[in-house]
């Protein structure tokens, strides 16, 4: 069997709209399972650089699939071990939640694998 790994990953500031109200990262957190293919997340890593816990949301064509909370000065590393199959032309997106006003940094890096 071959497949082909996939990151959706990098360093991002924000700006939190409130923690009932996940807002996309950027354009280049988004991925298409192309069709005739299979994807699965393997693994989510993120760290947060504000004073307060926000929440990296895994987006799966425009409804939450898996909430990541990340504490304050704080990271997470969530093993994924395919939960579940992406289905060719589905698109996943990290998005992030956090308190109104608040400004930061985020590093994310989820990793897929394309099968």
């Amino acid at each position: 069997m071959y497949s082909t790994p996939r990151f959706l990953q990098g360093v991002f500031t924000f700006e939190g709209k409130g923690l009932d109200e996940p807002a996309p990262l950027g354009a280049a957190l988004s991925y298409t399972v192309p069709a005739g293919a299979t994807g699965q997340a393997v693994y989510f890593r993120g760290g947060n650089a504000s004073d307060e816990l926000i929440c990296v949301v895994l987006v799966r064509d425009g409804a939450p699939m898996r909430y990541f909370p990340v504490g304050a000065k704080g990271d997470v590393h969530v093993p994924l071990r395919v939960l579940e199959d992406l289905a060719g032309g589905t698109t996943v997106e990290l998005w992030l939640a956090a308190p109104a006003g608040l400004n930061g940094t985020v590093i994310v890096d989820l990793g897929l694998v394309e099968i």
